[in-house]
C-alpha cells in the first residue's frame, strides 16, 4: 500500500511509518514482565509479516557507546513500505543511565533534546511516530517473577538481574515519569497503556495503531488501466 506521506511509532512500544510510499517502526520502553512479547505476538502478530520487522534493543556493544545513544536506533527505523517493531527503544539511555547514576542531569537534559529533534526530524521527512509506556504495578510484576519462576518451562525468562531492577522502582518511576513529560510532544506523544490487563493492553494498542493507520488513508498502488481489458486464456 502507498500513501502521500506517512510514518508512526511508540514508547512503550515504538512504531514509525515514514511517508511516499508509506513505512511504519513500533517501539516499547516498559519494565520487565509488563507484556513487551506478548504486545508483539498479540497485536503485530496478526498483520503479514511481509512487511513487519521487530528490533530487540539490549546493552549496547563497545562499539555501539562509542557512538551516541541514537547511532544504532537510526539504523533500524523502516524504509518506505515496511513497518518495523521495536522491543525496548532509545528510551533505555535515559532510564537505565539516570537510575544508575552514569550522567548527570545536563547530560540527561541533552540526551531528552536529541530524542525530541531525532522524533521531529522522523516525523519531518514522513514518518509518524506513536509511542506505548506499557504502565505494570510493583504487585502484578511481582506475580509475574513468580510465575516465572515457579513454571519450568518458563524459567528461562527469569533473571536474577530483574530482581535487582525490582529494588529500585520507585527510582525507575521517577525516571519514567521525567522522560515521558520532556519527550512527549505534539509530534511524537506519548501513550499511556495500563498493562495489569493482557487483553486490556493489547486492545488499548490495537485500537490506537487501527486509528492511526486508519487516518493514513492507506491504498493499493496504482495499476496501468490498460490491464483492465486483458483477458488470460
Amino acid at each position: 500500500m502507498t500513501h502521500p506521506g506517512a510514518a508512526l511509532a511508540t514508547p512503550g512500544a515504538w512504531t514509525v511509518c515514514p511517508p511516499t510510499p508509506a513505512a511504519c517502526s513500533s517501539a516499547t520502553s516498559t519494565l520487565d514482565t509488563s507484556g513487551k512479547d506478548g504486545t508483539l505476538r498479540g497485536v503485530f502478530g496478526r498483520m503479514s509479516p511481509l512487511g513487519v520487522h521487530t528490533a530487540a534493543w539490549k546493552a549496547p556493544t563497545e562499539d555501539e557507546k562509542a557512538r551516541d545513544p541514537l547511532w544504532r536506533i537510526h539504523q533500524r527505523v523502516p524504509a518506505a513500505g515496511e513497518i518495523t517493531v521495536f522491543n525496548r527503544s532509545h528510551y533505555e539511555d535515559v532510564l537505565v543511565p539516570v537510575v544508575n547514576g552514569w550522567i548527570d542531569e545536563a547530560q540527561t537534559r541533552q540526551r531528552y533534546t536529541h530524542i525530541n529533534d531525532f522524533e521531529r526530524m522522523l516525523t519531518e521527512t514522513g514518518t509518524v511516530v506513536v509511542k506505548f509506556m506499557l504502565h505494570i504495578s510493583k504487585d502484578k510484576q511481582r506475580e509475574r517473577l513468580q510465575a516465572r519462576i515457579d513454571d519450568p518451562a518458563k524459567r528461562w525468562k527469569f533473571q536474577r538481574d530483574d530482581l535487582t531492577v525490582r529494588e529500585h522502582w520507585a527510582e525507575y518511576q521517577r525516571a519514567y515519569e521525567a522522560a515521558i513529560a520532556a519527550t512527549g510532544t505534539t509530534w511524537a506523544p506519548w501513550t499511556i497503556v495500563a498493562a495489569d490487563s493482557k487483553t486490556h493492553r493489547n486492545l488499548m494498542i490495537a485500537t490506537v495503531m487501527k486509528d492511526t493507520l486508519q487516518q493514513l488513508k492507506l491504498r493499493f498502488p496504482e495499476g496501468d488501466a490498460a490491464d483492465a481489458k486483458l483477458k488470460v486464456t
